[in-house]
C-alpha cells in the first residue's frame, strides 16, 4: 500500500525538510504549477512564453520542465506579475 498526499498539505513537510523550507519549496512549486498552466492554457510555444515573460528561452524550457532549484521565490513572484498575476501573501501564525 503506498502513502497519499492529501490536497492542501505539504509534499516538503512529508519529504523530510523543515517546515521553514518546506513552506518555502510549497510556494515555489504552486507559483510553476500556475506560470506552467498560464503557458499551457494560453496556447504559448516556448518562444512566445519567452516574448511575454523576458526570459531566455532555456528559463522557460526550466520552467515547463517543472527545475524548481532553478527558479527562487523572488523570480517566480516576478513572472507571475509580468503577466498580470496578482499575488497575495497571507500571513498566519502557527498555533
Amino acid at each position: 500500500m503506498t502513502d497519499s498526499i492529501k490536497a492542501g498539505e505539504n509534499i516538503f513537510l512529508e519529504l523530510g525538510f523543515p517546515p521553514h523550507e518546506a513552506e518555502i519549496l510549497q510556494l515555489r512549486a504552486e507559483l510553476m504549477a500556475k506560470l506552467r498552466l498560464w503557458i499551457s492554457d494560453n496556447g504559448l510555444t516556448q518562444v512566445q512564453a519567452v516574448e511575454q515573460l523576458g526570459v531566455p528561452q532555456a528559463r522557460v524550457s526550466d520552467l515547463i520542465r517543472g527545475k524548481w532549484k532553478k527558479f527562487s521565490l523572488d523570480m517566480l513572484l516576478t513572472l507571475a506579475v509580468k503577466i498580470g498575476g496578482q499575488v497575495r501573501l497571507v500571513f498566519d501564525r502557527a498555533a
